[in-house]
Order: structure tokens, then C-alpha cells, then sequence
């Protein structure tokens, strides 16, 4: 077997072990808290990989996109949440075309006049779409108030004879612009009430509300575990990356994903890597929150920070030297393993430094 030392760089490398422990470990959380478990796909965009997470236990997947959810669908994965809300008529004629496959389907909503717009497309065809109502639990993005105006859409959806409600969920993305742990479970119990308390009023009008579902990876375990929430989504626990390390809600032990790099330079007051904005990305947190220094974490040399990033490079710092020299190369624990997955074609598994097997990032760059 070939070793990851020999490969060409930039690759995107992916380890076995730690790719199946994540993937066990919410499962294990999901069966132990009697919900379901709906991960999300825009990390890892990857088939074989969502049928990894089928085989374990999801009961689905969930996509950002239409075209993550056609790449899914054609994999064999018939159960998808798309968590984006769609009114475009050309995206309902796509959404069409997947239930005409035989895909159960689920449609994000969070106003009136988007169900005018589902019911006009789905009117002349055999098809009833189920829609599920998105409430804002703080990320100030997408979604209704929880609460009483989740009850008024979940009111007009009953008026749609082309729609039927499904559930209502959220996402607390806003979890990431947390300064400390204690506010990460500040914003899960609050994601979790969102919902719940939504659907409690819906219920009361008389609305069942088979499914309640939370996301984001720093909040699942804590939302997860509300009384009343059904289902979990997190994407990015598949992989963890540094971001996540910097919140505080994995160790750095568990990032699955890594840029297996080359030093192209090494000079007196800094060192240069073959890994630059298009391979690392430029963030540092999201929502204007750094809770990282650098761009990426090299394993095992602390001594050096990628300070800075440009297209084809990234550039290192140091204090009192470092050991690497020209043509050595390292891992390096992306900050954000999301954005950085999709510059790549295809992971390249490994297990204790040995390729195994090359996987392809089957949804990369889908933007429609």
C-alpha cells in the first residue's frame, strides 16, 4: 500500500478511523436519546459517505442545495430534506422531477407566498410535496418566529391541497459566534425550544407536527436532548476541523480531514506551503467570530502558524525555528473543513499513514 508521504500535494486526505468514530458517535447519541438522525451532506458531499451515515442508522439525508439533493438521489438515497427555502418555478420543476423518481422529499417553507408558488407547480401533476416550516431560533437568517407565526403558516399549508406539513426545524448557526461553551448551550436549549414550542402551539390548533429537527454541530448534542425534539442534523461532526477545536466542542484528536501539504520554502523569519486560499480557505470562524489563530493547524509542528494565505500559498511563522526543511511535508487541519472539502475532487482515505482508497466529492461545487 502506498504511503500518504509519497502522494503529490495539495491532497485532500481523509482518515478512515477517525471518519467512522465521528459517524458511530452520533449515531450512538441519536439512539441513545431516542431521535432520529438526519445528517447534513455540505460537509462531506459525499455518497458514499451519506450511505455510511444510512447504514448506521439515518434515516435520510439533508442537503443545502436542489442539486445536492439530485446528486443524493442518484446515489441511492431516497430521503432528503433540502433545508433551503425554494419558490423559483425552474428549482419546483427540478423538485418535481426527484418525486417522479420516487424520492421522499421535504421542502423547506417560511412564508405564505412560497406555498402559492409550490402549489402552482405541483397543481397539474400526480404529486403532493412535503414541506416542512423553518422557525428562527436566533441565527436572524431564514425562518419564521417560533411561535405563533409558525402556526399561521402551518394554517395557510393546510389551505394547499398540493402540500402537506411535515415538520418544522431549525438551524443555530449562530451557535458558531459563541465566546464560550456555556453560551454554545445557552443557544442549543434555546434552538430546542424553538422548535418545540412551535410545534406545541400547532398541535393545540389542532396540526400535528409528526417531526421536530435541530442542526448545527455544536448545538446537536445539547437541542438534541429537549424533551419533544424528534430529530438531529449535524453536518460538520462527520469531520470536525479547527473551527469547531477552537469552540470547544471536539478535541483536535477527532478532525478526520486533512491537507497533506509540501514546504516549497523556507527562509529566515517564515516557511511557505503548497496550500494556499484555493486549497484553505480564508476563514478563521463565522459571524464574525475568530475562534482560531492562523489558517489551519499543522499536526505536529506547533511551533509554526500559516499566518497568511495567498491563491497558491499559504506562509508560516515561527519564534525559535522549526525543523521542517524544503520538500517535507505535513497535515494540516483545515479551519473550516466545509468550504475546503469542495475544492477537491476526491478525498484520498488513509488508515495509520497507508492509502486505502480514493473517494470522490461527488456534489463538489454544486451552487444551484
Amino acid at each position: 500500500m502506498t504511503n500518504i508521504q509519497t502522494l503529490d500535494t495539495p491532497t485532500l486526505l481523509l482518515d478512515h478511523q477517525k471518519l467512522l468514530t465521528n459517524i458511530k458517535d452520533i449515531a450512538n447519541f441519536a439512539k441513545q436519546q431516542g431521535v432520529s438522525y438526519r445528517p447534513h451532506i455540505k460537509t462531506h458531499k459525499s455518497v458514499k459517505i451519506a450511505q455510511m451515515q444510512v447504514e448506521a442508522g439515518a434515516v435520510g439525508v439533508t442537503t443545502a442545495k436542489i442539486s445536492e439533493a439530485e446528486v443524493m438521489a442518484a446515489g441511492g438515497i431516497k430521503d432528503i430534506l433540502i433545508a433551503y427555502p425554494i419558490s423559483n418555478p425552474e428549482k419546483i420543476n427540478r423538485l418535481i422531477k426527484l418525486l417522479q423518481k420516487g424520492v421522499q422529499l421535504k421542502a423547506a417553507v417560511d412564508n405564505p407566498e412560497s406555498l402559492r408558488y409550490l402549489q402552482s407547480g405541483l397543481e397539474h401533476t400526480p404529486y403532493t410535496l412535503e414541506v416542512w416550516i423553518k422557525v428562527n431560533s436566533g441565527l436572524n437568517r431564514c425562518g419564521v418566529e417560533p411561535g405563533e407565526e409558525a402556526v399561521l403558516l402551518a394554517k395557510a399549508i393546510k389551505n394547499h391541497s398540493k402540500l402537506k406539513l411535515g415538520g418544522i426545524f431549525t438551524h443555530a448557526g449562530h451557535s458558531y459566534a459563541a465566546k464560550s461553551y456555556e453560551e454554545i448551550q445557552n443557544i442549543g436549549l434555546q434552538e430546542g425550544y424553538a422548535v418545540v414550542k412551535s410545534a406545541i402551539l400547532c398541535e393545540l390548533a389542532g396540526i400535528p407536527i409528526p417531526v421536530r429537527s435541530v442542526g448545527s454541530t455544536p448545538t446537536y448534542k445539547i437541542a438534541g436532548k429537549v424533551p419533544g425534539i424528534t430529530e438531529i442534523r449535524p453536518g460538520n461532526a462527520v469531520f470536525f476541523d479547527a473551527i469547531q477545536v477552537g469552540l470547544g466542542v471536539t478535541n483536535i484528536e477527532n478532525c478526520a480531514v486533512t491537507l497533506l501539504a509540501s514546504v516549497v520554502g523556507v527562509y529566515n523569519d517564515r516557511i511557505v506551503f503548497d496550500t494556499g486560499s484555493k486549497c484553505l480557505c480564508l476563514d478563521k470562524g463565522a459571524h464574525g467570530n475568530q475562534t482560531v489563530s492562523g489558517f489551519g493547524k499543522i499536526i505536529g509542528h506547533p511551533e509554526v502558524m500559516i499566518e497568511r494565505l495567498s491563491e497558491e500559498h499559504g506562509v508560516g511563522i515561527f519564534v525559535n525555528g522549526t525543523n521542517l526543511k524544503l520538500n517535507d511535508k505535513v497535515q494540516i487541519i483545515p479551519n473550516h473543513a466545509c468550504t475546503v472539502v469542495n475544492q477537491f475532487e476526491d478525498y484520498t482515505l488513509h488508515e495509520n499513514g497507508r492509502v486505502i482508497d480514493v473517494w470522490k466529492v461527488d456534489a463538489r461545487g454544486m451552487v444551484k
